[in-house]
């Protein structure tokens, strides 16, 4: 399990490592362009249960705290509908990962 630290004071929000590289490059992707956006997410039922959307602007801290060394195999499939969430009116979503497609051999 990994950590997104966003604001100050900081509020940490627990995500796996495998879905917070996804949603690190969704994210750091938008405020590259300096888009602002709303994330939602749901806490587990060792936080209490319940949800939470929070407003992320370039100005406002944040930091990925991943607790495996390993770097996560980027799937691209999930990357896209993360990435569309992302843009919709509703804000990024922590989605469900689909299947990577899998690769034809000639």
């Amino acid at each position: 399990m990994g950590y997104l630290l966003y604001g100050l004071p900081a509020e940490s929000i627990e995500i796996d490592d495998r879905t917070l590289a996804h949603i690190k490059i969704v994210m750091l992707a938008k405020l590259r362009r300096d888009e602002s956006f709303a994330f939602s997410f749901e806490y587990d039922l060792s936080n209490g249960s319940g949800r939470s959307t929070v407003w992320v602007h370039p100005t406002i801290p944040m930091q990925f705290k991943f607790l495996g060394s390993r770097q996560a195999v980027i799937n691209r499939a999930w990357l896209e509908a993360l990435i569309v969430s992302a843009n919709s009116v509703d804000g990024l979503r922590i989605l469900p990962e689909p299947e990577a497609p899998v690769e034809e051999t000639p």
